[in-house]
């Protein structure tokens, strides 16, 4: 099924270069290796352990054959269940071959139309992403977060780092729609929120994405607390326009003004790459003759608690009533539907 002795051999020559000092003299050069070898090593446990169930499974299957035996149908079944999804695991694992899939990813989540329930929404979102990324062990850091004024949040960017984070999280760019009875209407009336999501590769290095200083517009101001309380006397909070794409960028998290400025700056790089992949992808599409529709803002997903519960994917028309699971964080459903189906074979 795999050449599993050819990709261990490629895992001990990786090793064995890790000997060398030269490597570890350049950070980024070193921290790309390291992925590249733990990217290696987990694939050939994955595809290990296929192997190993599929010889288990032919085994169980001879025995059961060989004794008469209907009672270890039902193993048999839940053997082969659990090997089809595993297989689904891996083959999605090997498509996410472009350019930027193994990156980490930079999240920014954006509260939209329905005021405080809007904000609620958007800080609901943020704690499903955080705990599908402990799910996944990957690391969860927060770079900028804007309390909202009554509850939740307005706005927050954070850094998931993990092997084909970006990659995965691609399926959950656009706008993300709720539906429920407002916790915060005194009247008990149904309320509709939305939340925009954004996904960005991480850049390795500043130089893969130069902008020009004339192109962008950089304005200091105090950063805010809660109710818009002032949390800090001086000016650090930053604010940067790249004026040819009308893209801007706060950040207020930190409290050197220069720290606030290079998170800005990283952010504003990695969208100014996602709208370069974006427009990518549609030239393609172009070429070959397909229909075009921007997902860039679009409404994705819709998630409703009443009068009843589902959770809906308009790209791929899956859905749960799982609805709590969902918000918990189990959302891969619905990231590997978008990708079997975004995804060329």
């Amino acid at each position: 099924m795999f050449d599993l002795d050819k990709l261990l051999k490629e895992i001990e020559n990786l090793e064995n270069k890790s000997s060398s000092e030269d490597l570890w003299k350049d950070n980024l050069r070193a921290k790309k290796f390291l992925q590249t070898l733990k990217s290696k090593k987990n694939s050939y446990e994955m595809f290990k352990k296929l192997d190993i169930d599929s010889v288990e499974i032919l085994e169980l299957c001879q025995i059961s054959i060989d004794l008469d035996d209907q009672s270890s149908k039902k193993q048999i079944l839940e053997s082969l269940n659990d090997l089809d999804k595993n297989f689904n695991q891996v083959s999605l694992k090997l498509k996410l071959n472009g350019k930027y899939d193994q990156r980490n990813a930079i999240i920014g989540i954006k509260q939209g139309a329905g005021g405080v329930d809007s904000q609620d929404w958007a800080e609901i979102l943020f704690r499903m992403y955080k705990r599908w990324s402990d799910s996944k062990n990957f690391t969860f850091e927060i770079i900028d977060f804007s309390q909202g004024e009554e509850a939740g949040i307005k706005s927050a960017v954070v850094r998931i780092e993990g092997e084909n984070a970006y990659g995965m999280l691609q399926s959950e760019k656009g706008t993300h729609r709720l539906v429920r009875i407002s916790p915060f209407d005194t009247g008990n009336r149904r309320h509709t929120s939305f939340s925009l999501v954004e996904i960005m590769p991480e850049l390795e290095s500043e130089e893969e994405l130069i902008i020009d200083p004339k192109d962008l517009r950089i304005d200091v101001f105090k950063a805010g607390g809660a109710g818009g309380q002032s949390v800090q006397k001086n000016s650090t909070a930053v604010r940067i326009n790249h004026l040819p794409s009308g893209l801007n960028v706060s950040v207020q998290n930190e409290r050197s003004q220069l720290h606030n400025k290079d998170l800005a700056m990283k952010i504003l790089q990695s969208r100014l790459m996602e709208l370069e992949i974006i427009k990518n992808k549609q030239k393609e599409l172009e070429i070959k003759g397909e229909h075009v529709s921007p997902d860039f803002g679009s409404q994705i997903r819709s998630y409703v608690m009443h009068p009843y519960k589902i959770v809906k994917d308009h790209r791929t028309s899956i859905e749960t009533s799982d609805i709590d699971s969902v918000l918990d964080g189990d959302i891969d459903m619905f990231i590997e539907g978008f990708l079997i189906k975004n995804i060329q074979s």
